[in-house]
């Protein structure tokens, strides 16, 4: 499930201060970039009084921003609903694993195809990255109609390696636009990471928060209707028909932002293949665990995700019940796409993730483990949507809050090349323990995720541990090396 956040947008003293010193942009759904000044980059710099902030003009962006989000990522977090059916239906003689790789390298797509694209849309802006996005994430669910049965190889080339490299071209980074225009507050907080989403920097700035949660909010709305959408049609019109009634919905959604999306500002013109990740960054035992922790939670975060609807129908749950799992789960995310940066501009960002790590952690052996009935169930897909949304996000801010400005873009970019290898290789991992769809083999595979999930939550108190001088030399740590963030915002 591709989760990201907003922060707060402060008042006329941090957009004072956000001119003078403008704060690092960072994305967390791309691999970003160091400082690269092209020619026209100080064309890009806006005083508050530049931005319109509003109008039909600046909405119309968020229209087309949010629909872009619906058809795109609501699509990646209703792979669940695909899985169960392929599962079950279209591949019975595929191994749970290589169903769910299908998935899986949809995500390392989106993350790990992001130098490249990230590049482009600094130079030329959405167009072209939208528009060829659109026209293959159309594509790939148009051949996805057409693939036979007992064909992995069919969905792993449509499903998996076009729709991914759709998304990845939809998840396009945008350091340079975002970053002179400011789309972070003071604290650094992620706050877009595509162009969908960076583009609304060029038309707001006071009305930010509220366009960007309006626009994300299209991600959680296509993760709770595209499985319903899916698993209604089927019974009714078949499997390919239902398919390409989604791909018509998503070239809808996808005309309209092509129509809509559009950036204001002169980009800079030109492509620059400059260092794409920072390895200085280790050089900081707290950077290192951060790095480690992401990987280790993002091997597991997506296990329920991608499983929760098969373990409901081995439960008894009705299938109409079931079918519901999957946007439960979803709609849980919107609160946290959007509180997870307000709470730690107060608390820190750290202060947040372990709690939230924590709490997944322990809905895994709490709640999935002992679950029996839909009750249960349920209430594990809701709680469980509420704080896995948040991981992401808060990953991205505590990385940011530790590092210099001048590089935070490319120490995230590092970090989450941990995290794209991370969930190409976490579910079908999942589904190699689920062998076969029995009491023993579920059991292995909710021990195994609550046990990574508290090895990442371990780490990163590792890192408070290592954060904090007091603690450190509490426990003999002292000698650590930690650097100087360069901002606050390190708690």
């Amino acid at each position: 499930m591709f989760r990201t956040h907003i922060s707060g947008i402060t008042a006329a003293d941090d957009e004072k201060q956000q001119v003078n010193n403008p704060p690092c942009h960072i994305e967390a759904t791309a691999i970003t970039f160091a400082e690269t000044p092209g020619p026209d980059t100080s064309a890009l710099e806006q005083q508050p009084e530049d931005v319109p902030d509003g109008g039909s003009r600046a909405w119309t962006v968020v229209l087309g921003s949010t629909l872009a989000l619906f058809a795109s990522t609501g699509m990646v977090n209703a792979y669940g609903a695909f899985q169960d059916y392929y599962q079950s239906t279209l591949l019975p003689s595929s191994s749970a694993a290589s169903i769910s790789f299908i998935g899986s390298l949809q995500l390392f797509l989106l993350f790990a195809a992001s130098p490249i694209t990230g590049r482009i849309f600094d130079a030329y802006g959405t167009t072209v990255l939208i528009s060829l996005g659109s026209l293959l994430c159309v594509l790939s669910m148009m051949m996805v109609s057409l693939v036979q049965k007992d064909r992995a190889y069919q969905l792993f080339l449509s499903h998996g390696v076009l729709f991914g490299l759709g998304m990845a071209l939809m998840y396009a980074s945008s350091r340079a636009v975002s970053c002179s225009l400011g789309l972070y507050s003071q604290s650094r907080h992620p706050a877009s990471f595509n162009p969908s989403i960076a583009v609304l920097g060029h038309w707001f700035r006071r009305r930010r928060a509220t366009a960007i949660g309006v626009a994300l909010g299209g991600t959680s709305i296509g993760g709770v209707i595209f499985p319903i959408l899916f698993q209604r049609l089927v019974p009714v019109i078949g499997f390919a028909w239902a398919v390409r009634t989604i791909a018509f919905v998503m070239m809808v959604c996808f005309v309209v932002a092509c129509l809509t999306i559009k950036t204001r500002l002169p980009l800079s013109g030109h492509i620059s293949w400059r260092t794409a990740v920072d390895l200085h960054g280790f050089k900081d035992v707290r950077y290192v665990l951060a790095a480690i922790s992401g990987f280790l939670l993002f091997y597991a975060v997506y296990t329920p995700i991608f499983y929760i609807e098969i373990y409901a129908s081995f439960r008894g749950v009705t299938p109409e019940l079931a079918s519901y799992l999957l946007p439960i789960l979803n709609a849980g995310n919107v609160l946290s796409r959007i509180v997870p940066g307000l709470v730690s501009d107060r608390f820190g960002a750290l202060r947040c993730f372990v709690p939230a790590a924590a709490v997944c952690t322990i809905l895994t052996f709490a709640l999935w483990l002992p679950s029996r009935n839909a009750g249960t169930i349920i209430a594990f897909s809701t709680l469980y949507g509420l704080f896995s949304g948040a991981l992401l996000s808060l990953l991205s801010t505590y990385v940011a809050s530790i590092t210099p400005r001048e590089v935070c873009g490319a120490r995230l970019g590092t970090v989450y090349v941990f995290v794209a290898l991370a969930t190409l290789a976490g579910t079908p991992t999942a589904g190699a323990l689920l062998d076969a769809v029995d009491e023993a083999h579920f059991q292995r595979l909710i021990v195994f995720t609550g046990i990574v999930l508290a090895l990442g939550t371990v780490v990163l108190v590792g890192a408070a541990v290592a954060g904090s001088e007091s603690l450190r030399d509490r426990f003999g740590f002292a000698a650590l090396p930690v650097a100087r963030s360069s901002e606050r915002g390190t708690r």
